[in-house]
């Protein structure tokens, strides 16, 4: 494989909502309470929603700056690359990676909408949703539909409210949805409860897949409070394993074995020893705690529903064949500090040819099954031809992503010896 043939269709990217994205979509009488971008007395500009104020948490728009400005402290609009705002010029800088399409997830109410979930007047958290929706499914992905897979959020403190958002969203063509790793945390019905069997089925009817990003939930792997932020880093991908054992030992598997569920974020690597753990778990235990999966062994039953996507996992590439070649997305995770561009496609081809990596094997991983699972077709607007990683490149010719320095210099994001109770202050402050 070459960047002259490969095609790149990331699953996990994610967007910094644009201070005007309510402006057309909110109802007249909620205009003046629809969630707003202040800027702080230090110069930082943050959302605000019905007392909450979110910052934009610096990892979380670093594209295109060096390694050593990332940090933990709140940013501006000023400060990042425009392309994490604006439309246009995030498909620049896709064309100048060479990637064809992007799902965004969000990003100032939570990977899974809990923000306005947790709104006490829920008139208005359903109105705001319902708003961002729009926004993100007509206005965002619209403009480009041939570059973006569209994402809903749900009303999760309503499953009925929720089943009809899938349907009203998957009218437009929406065929993923965002949801928490753990609902129980954020006091919702956990998966191992019947409250969620109409969400399930509405997903299963509309072909919606039920994406789970880790940190979804609020909350992620932390052994200590003052323990380095590099310890909840390393962690990360725990999140999205404990979500996925969780899922799995539900109630979903064996009522709605057509129900896609995609693990966000996690990475792959560790999917081989979750997969023999649970056939392991299987033999010596469901005797007695009554698990059933029929004719299935359970890392069967596991691959029939369950997708896993890396952005960077040289062992999970090596072991692709154990995990399943038609279960595995690649992810770019733009514009955060994990991701891999502007050079995505290099990445991508040297680690998957160290790992023997095959061109059919490259094409599901980069692109088949991001466009299966999502029930997503660009290429019924673009030629298929024109959507690889040299193709776009020549539409944005000289398109600047040179890795430069934050001029401003207001944030000098000294960050070193910084733990995770001090993130928890900065991300809640």
């Amino acid at each position: 494989m070459n960047l002259d043939d490969l095609i790149l269709v990331s699953v996990d990217d994610h967007l910094v909502e644009p201070p005007d994205m309510f402006d057309r979509h909110i109802p007249a009488k909620y205009k003046d309470r629809a969630p707003k971008v202040v800027r702080t007395d230090d110069g930082d500009d943050v959302w605000t929603f019905e007392g909450s104020v979110i910052p934009n948490i610096g990892l979380n728009a670093v594209i295109g700056r060096p390694k050593d400005e990332y940090g933990i402290e709140p940013t501006a609009f000023d400060e990042m690359r425009a392309g994490c705002f604006d439309i246009h010029e995030r498909v620049k800088d896709m064309n100048a990676s060479g990637v064809l399409g992007s799902m965004n997830f969000p990003s100032f109410p939570a990977f899974s909408g809990r923000l306005f979930s947790a709104a006490a007047d829920k008139e208005l958290a359903l109105s705001v949703l319902q708003a961002y929706n729009d926004w993100h499914i007509d206005e965002w992905c619209g403009q480009y539909p041939d570059r973006f897979i569209p994402m809903a959020m749900i009303p999760l403190w309503d499953v009925h409210l929720a089943v009809a958002e899938v349907e009203r969203n998957a009218a437009k063509g929406c065929h993923s949805i965002t949801f928490t790793e753990n609902p129980a945390a954020l006091g919702y019905p956990s998966y191992h409860d019947d409250y969620w069997d109409p969400l399930w089925t509405a997903l299963v009817d509309h072909d919606v897949v039920l994406s789970v990003h880790l940190g979804s939930s609020g909350q992620l792997v932390v052994p200590a409070p003052n323990a380095p932020v590099d310890v909840m880093i390393t962690l990360q991908p725990m999140n999205i394993c404990q979500a996925a054992a969780d899922l799995f030992w539900s109630r979903i598997p064996k009522h709605y074995p057509d129900l896609k569920i995609a693990l966000t974020e996690g990475g792959i690597g560790w999917i081989p020893y979750f997969m023999e753990r649970l056939d392991r778990t299987y033999d010596v235990h469901s005797s007695w705690t009554g698990q059933d999966f029929g004719d299935l062994r359970p890392s069967e039953a596991f691959r029939r529903q369950f997708l896993t996507c890396f952005i960077s996992d040289p062992v999970g590439v090596k072991n692709r064949a154990q995990i399943g070649i038609d279960n595995i997305c690649w992810e770019m995770d733009y514009p955060h500090s994990d991701t891999s561009w502007p050079n995505p496609g290099e990445e991508l081809l040297a680690e998957g040819d160290a790992a023997g990596v095959t061109d059919a094997e490259y094409d599901k991983i980069a692109w088949e099954n991001a466009l299966r699972w999502y029930n997503w077709d660009p290429f019924s607007v673009r030629p298929k031809d024109k959507s690889t990683v040299t193709a776009l490149r020549a539409e944005s010719p000289g398109h600047d992503v040179t890795i430069r320095s934050m001029e401003k210099g207001r944030h000098t994001f000294e960050h070193h010896g910084t733990n995770l109770a001090e993130l928890a202050g900065k991300a809640t402050a």
